[in-house]
């Protein structure tokens, strides 16, 4: 049989989650009659309180639990840094654990961690879990009182701490710098268009083409759907041969470096015939030949913000939730003119 769970109580009385566990907890901001009704049932259907919901009243573990989306981005490795930091000077230990862009290994992580093994989360959400609009597991966690705070990939509307960047004044900005040194016909290929942080990007591209007075031409956007960066390449040399492109916007390094390649086997010079731009500002842009410009995301400063947030939640039981926006910035090499 099927553990009941928080969440079941709150389908069954059509309240939410928050409510459920006022209720049990015997909060004073719920009416009697609610809170009888929904502890009766819990009591007739065996419900068995979640160990995180009392462990955290009674201990602090002084242990962070981090979950990334995955291990292949430069930029999450910056942000982890961060986070370690600040964590340590603050005296608290991080477990770290990877989701890899899976909606259940997120869930299996949030729910592995929340037995009293850690006192809140940082993480950025699973490609999964964002595509489904699926956040049950953490509104679930933060009605058990397990502060969460999300960096990067925000699910917009969960009512929790949230660190990201200016995704949106980053492209407009970049777009903005190649019309002045020159470039008119400016593509922008995207890895992550299905996110909320490709529409920021792909959006703020759009604003900057419109303050320069370019039109927007739908045939200098590509969209990259595959997962492997191995195969961006081949979708990216057919892109550069049939469109006349003299400078290129990607939304993370891997699709610049791929860009790169296409571009000199089509013949181009970089950066004379085509400028490359990526976002993020990791290892391959120092080792890329030319070294390449980047649009700064500070994963660092993103990581050390979170976690200041959440042990800040924690130590003073912080009830007030923000949104930190981290200003990009854009860090001229040699792919650029």
């Amino acid at each position: 049989m099927k553990k009941l769970t928080i969440k079941d109580i709150a389908k069954e009385f059509n309240v939410s989650i928050s409510t459920v566990s006022k209720a049990l907890n015997d909060s004073y901001e719920i009416s009697e009659a609610t809170k009888e009704k929904i502890q009766r049932y819990a009591k007739e259907n065996n419900y068995k309180p979640n160990f995180n919901a009392i462990s955290l009243k009674n201990r602090s573990t002084k242990t962070i639990g981090v979950i990334l989306p995955t291990m292949l981005n430069y930029f999450f490795a910056q942000v982890f840094k961060g986070i370690e930091k600040t964590a340590i000077e603050r005296g608290y230990k991080v477990i770290t654990t990877i989701s890899n862009e899976s909606l259940t290994k997120e869930a299996e992580i949030v729910e592995m961690l929340s037995n009293g093994t850690i006192d809140g989360f940082i993480l950025s959400m699973a490609r999964e879990t964002e595509l489904n609009d699926e956040y049950q597991h953490l509104k679930e966690t933060i009605a058990n009182g397990i502060p969460i705070v999300m960096f990067d990939r925000v699910a917009q509307d969960l009512n929790c701490d949230k660190v990201v960047t200016d995704d949106f004044n980053g492209a407009k900005e970049t777009v903005e710098f190649l019309y002045k040194k020159g470039h008119r016909n400016i593509a922008f290929a995207s890895t992550v268009s299905k996110l909320h942080i490709g529409k920021e990007r792909f959006e703020g591209y759009k604003k900057g083409l419109e303050n320069v007075g370019l039109p927007f031409r739908p045939e200098l956007v590509l969209e990259i759907l595959e997962k492997d960066y191995k195969k961006y390449e081949s979708l990216i040399y057919p892109f550069l041969k049939e469109n006349e492109i003299d400078s290129i916007i990607t939304t993370g390094e891997s699709a610049a470096v791929a860009s790169m390649k296409a571009a000199v086997k089509n013949g181009m010079e970089i950066p004379k015939d085509i400028a490359v731009i990526a976002f993020s500002n990791g290892i391959l842009a120092r080792h890329s030949s030319p070294k390449m410009t980047t649009i700064s995301q500070h994963g660092e400063i993103m990581g050390e913000k979170a976690a200041s947030i959440l042990i800040d939640k924690l130590q003073n039981k912080e009830t007030e939730t923000i949104t930190e926006v981290i200003k990009t910035s854009l860090v001229v090499r040699d792919s650029t003119r």
